[in-house]
């Protein structure tokens, strides 16, 4: 019999090997050049939280302190710096205090990014990233019950943000900006209501004399011929997710996944594609299985219990696009679910009144199936970074990858996964 402690810090540690990993690779990928290409971007950031639930904690403004290296790439002849000119990349180390330190704390932040000029606009970028914070304070049903937002150390970051130079002189460019900053499990364990900020920073771009001579002896690199591969692909993956507030139902459970998709890369730098998934959920097959309260006799979904495996599987059609950074993928992915009856329990269950107890008693409100279920029910969302072993700018026909995602209902968070695919090029 496993420990299943022991299973757990295993999977905890092994998902933060893989984002670090990434995280590393990001950076290997930036350390190509020389190091003169490097600006270094202080940052201070203000805004507010928006209250995650009817009953959040009261708080002040939010206050963040950020340090950025910003990686420049003229210089880089991999196609995919060529290709987008003017993208820069980097990595962002921040601090946040939300306003109220007893519930809701601190926040420590590692997130890679891309930042890239908008509308050929010099003075004007904009900035995105995913990585990964860790949480001092968390919910807890008898200590921290209002703070529904976070229920875990770990959570998913994305930031999008605009920023405007407002100012340059030859060693600072000074900056305004604005963006989102969103903190979500991955549904993970439940409340998992997420911190959502509206921010405002200031922001000051440090060149180096270093960096003044790298721009100065910029090389112009002969623009790279066009050119498109064909793909074929496989993935399989296992995820984590969590299914209601009942205790018994809060633990984490494996969600398995399969897929296959056909696709064009242009110019080693884009890749779209198109394909089909298989997944099946261990928590709404045990649920099935375990004849708990909505399957059995007289009750909703009691045909459910006919074919648990069937019932707790989901299966559709993506569609995908995904830049690469040599040994980096950035992917997004959009899809629809031709099946996934287990849904509607889910539905039922976490979107009716709260806490609802594992034997609901009579009287009991459950979610309705309006046109926001039907928006999530049939729309999947996925984004992730992946990590190539064999580097895309020499255009392998045979390569391996190791990933980590994030996949949703809609925007709402479902599960958390590793992966690995193989993908072959003709």
């Amino acid at each position: 019999m496993k420990n299943p402690t022991c299973v757990l810090r295993f999977k905890r540690s092994l998902t933060l090997l893989l984002i670090l990993l990434l995280f590393s690779n990001l950076h290997i990928l930036n350390a190509q050049e020389d190091a003169s290409n490097i600006t270094i971007v202080p940052e201070l950031v203000f805004g507010t939280s928006v209250a995650s639930n009817k009953t959040f904690p009261e708080r002040n403004p939010q206050i963040q302190a950020v340090f950025n290296i910003l990686w420049h790439h003229e210089n880089n002849a991999q196609e995919w710096a060529q290709r987008l000119k003017r993208l820069r990349t980097g990595i962002s180390v921040g601090y946040t205090n939300f306003g109220n330190s007893e519930s809701l704390g601190s926040a420590y932040s590692l997130v890679p990014f891309v930042e890239f000029n908008v509308f050929k606009k010099k003075r004007l970028t904009t900035q995105i990233g995913i990585g990964v914070s860790y949480f001092t304070n968390e919910y807890d049903f008898e200590t921290n019950f209002f703070n529904r937002a976070v229920s875990t150390d770990f959570t998913w970051s994305f930031k999008a943000f605009m920023h405007y130079n407002f100012l340059q002189t030859e060693s600072i460019n000074y900056r305004i900006g604005a963006g989102l900053f969103h903190h979500s499990n991955g549904h993970t364990r439940l409340p998992n209501q997420g911190f959502n900020s509206f921010l405002l920073s200031l922001s000051a771009e440090l060149k180096s004399p270093k960096f003044k001579n790298y721009k100065e002896n910029i090389i112009e690199q002969p623009a790279p011929e066009r050119n498109v591969q064909n793909y074929i692909a496989i993935r399989a993956g296992i995820g984590q997710n969590v299914f209601s507030d009942v205790s018994i139902l809060n633990d984490k459970k494996e969600v398995y996944t399969i897929s296959a998709e056909y696709g064009k890369i242009y110019n080693k730098t884009l890749k779209l594609g198109v394909g089909a998934f298989y997944r099946v959920y261990e928590h709404y097959y045990d649920y099935i299985r375990g004849n708990e309260f909505l399957v059995r006799d007289g009750e909703e979904f009691a045909s459910f219990r006919d074919n648990p495996w069937n019932n707790a599987s989901n299966y559709g059609l993506f569609a995908k696009g995904e830049l690469l950074f040599n040994h980096v993928g950035v992917e997004l992915q959009l899809g629809v679910n031709f099946h996934k009856p287990a849904y509607k329990i889910d539905w039922r269950i976490n979107e009716g009144w709260d806490l609802a107890p594992r034997d609901i008693p009579g009287g009991w409100v459950f979610g309705e199936f309006d046109s926001k279920f039907r928006a999530k029910n049939a729309v999947s969302t996925r984004a992730g970074l992946k990590y190539y072993v064999i580097g895309t700018d020499k255009a392998p026909k045979h390569n391996l990858y190791a990933g980590a995602f994030i996949n949703a209902n809609l925007g709402q968070a479902d599960f958390t996964e590793l992966g690995i695919g193989y993908i072959r090029t003709f």
